[in-house]
């Protein structure tokens, strides 16, 4: 995890480019995929480090990225769909190209710059800067969701609406209704939804994504008790791909979790038990994320282990995840997204905020007995030290960034209680307050 943040570190800081597939240790003239950015996981997955392993900053060349797509994004929405807002395709470079390009079967997918708007809208829950969210995190959202509200079309079938043309990256051809565009935009539409109330409450095109959220088309259960990947139930149990996109809705996002939808989160591990555990080395960092949102410690781990399989250098044909001998992630060949993701899903592990509460050691494999973490940061403005012994809860430090309550959960147990801006609280194994 601390090598995934120096790795971060090193590619992305204020005034630099983002890290893209080979961070800043691309060696070759024709690299993998240009070594550019593509947004259909990759460069997304670089960032989910940033805010909960306290590297907020390192943020900060993705937005700019976000920035640059948006606006040549406009022109790409208004020339190829006749819509307004931006739009971001599955893959961008240093000159923030956004529109389709490669094939059909994966060129054409439309959430890129709904994803990628998500990040800021993540920045804002895990800092709460109000002025970042206002001048900068909902003016871009806004568009990217404003270019949704044209793009989408109602099914003749359902009367939902859908996403098309897309596909589900990169898997099952050019489509009509892949379900990870739906969860992205719903997730999207809903954090305008907030954002706007935080901020007053006075735009007038949310009443539009009001009216509109319930009519996307919803996560489905298909006749193998999968979660369906596409609007028709045609999964096949067999497919083993590297890609489960359909599962962006329990994670990153948070649309499918046990709170809400017990039955979907069944269902989204009975998709991914399907697709299996083995993958490229990105696969297997999502992975990792995935069985800690399903609260299967030991199943991440052994997830954990899978990515520290020695890969040569001289065999990068096979598809068969790993590392290096200097801990790159091997897809292969080297792209730097598993190394970020991997360290996001040991943190997913040992803290989770995506609900209403900060949860406390939810997936603690056997093998972690004891333990700590320092310095690891909750959505709310919450930095938290913490350690176990046996697999307990021994002591936790909460530092309030900006104030409001927050709600701490361990076990069974939770508590709430009002902090202070600058102001650290620490409770022991039971989540009794301690003297400060």
């Amino acid at each position: 995890m601390q090598y995934a943040r120096y790795l971060l570190i090193a590619s992305s800081r204020a005034g630099s480019h983002p890290a893209n597939l080979q961070g800043i240790w691309n060696d070759k003239t024709a690299p993998p995929w240009d070594s550019k950015y593509t947004v259909n996981i990759n460069t997304e997955m670089n960032y989910w480090p940033a805010e909960v392993t306290n590297l907020s900053e390192c943020h900060e060349p993705l937005f700019q990225l976000v920035e640059e797509c948006a606006r040549s994004g406009k022109n790409t929405a208004r020339q190829h769909y006749n819509a307004r807002g931006w739009i971001l395709h599955h893959n961008t470079d240093q000159w923030r190209g956004t529109a389709p390009i490669n094939h059909a079967n994966h060129g054409i997918w439309v959430g890129g710059s709904g994803w990628l708007s998500t990040h800021l809208w993540e920045h804002f829950l895990f800092t709460r800067d109000i002025d970042f969210l206002r001048q900068r995190g909902y003016p871009i959202m806004r568009e990217a969701a404003l270019f949704y509200t044209d793009f989408l079309v109602e099914d003749p079938e359902t009367s939902w609406l859908m996403s098309t043309p897309s596909n589900s990256p990169e898997t099952g051809g050019l489509v009509a209704g892949p379900t990870m565009d739906h969860q992205i935009i719903r997730s999207l539409f809903k954090a305008c939804i907030a954002a706007d109330s935080i901020l007053g409450g006075r735009d007038g095109f949310i009443d539009t994504l009001k009216n509109m959220v319930p009519r996307i088309a919803p996560n489905q259960i298909g006749q193998y008790g999968q979660l369906q990947e596409w609007l028709r139930d045609r999964d096949d149990p067999k497919n083993t791909h590297r890609h489960v996109s359909h599962l962006w809705g329990m994670h990153p996002g948070t649309d499918i979790n046990w709170e809400d939808n017990p039955e979907l989160m069944q269902a989204a591990k009975q998709s991914l038990l399907y697709r299996g555990d083995d993958g490229t080395g990105w696969s297997l960092a999502w992975k990792i994320n995935f069985w800690a949102r399903f609260l299967d410690g030991n199943h991440a781990y052994e997830l954990v282990k899978m990515l520290f399989r020695f890969v040569d250098n001289g065999s990068e044909g096979h598809q068969k995840g790993g590392s290096y001998l200097n801990l790159f992630d091997a897809h292969p060949p080297f792209q730097i997204d598993g190394n970020f993701g991997a360290a996001a899903g040991i943190v997913e592990m040992l803290l989770q905020s995506h609900l209403t509460y900060i949860d406390l050691l939810p997936a603690l494999p056997d093998a972690f007995e004891n333990g700590s973490l320092a310095g690891v940061c909750a959505r709310g403005g919450f930095e938290l030290d913490f350690g176990w012994e046996d697999k307990k809860l021994v002591q936790v430090s909460v530092l309030s960034k900006v104030g409001g309550i927050c709600r701490l959960k361990y076990g069974q147990k939770t508590i709430d209680f009002e902090t202070v801006a600058g102001e650290r609280y620490i409770f022991d194994g039971h989540l009794v307050m301690q003297e400060k």
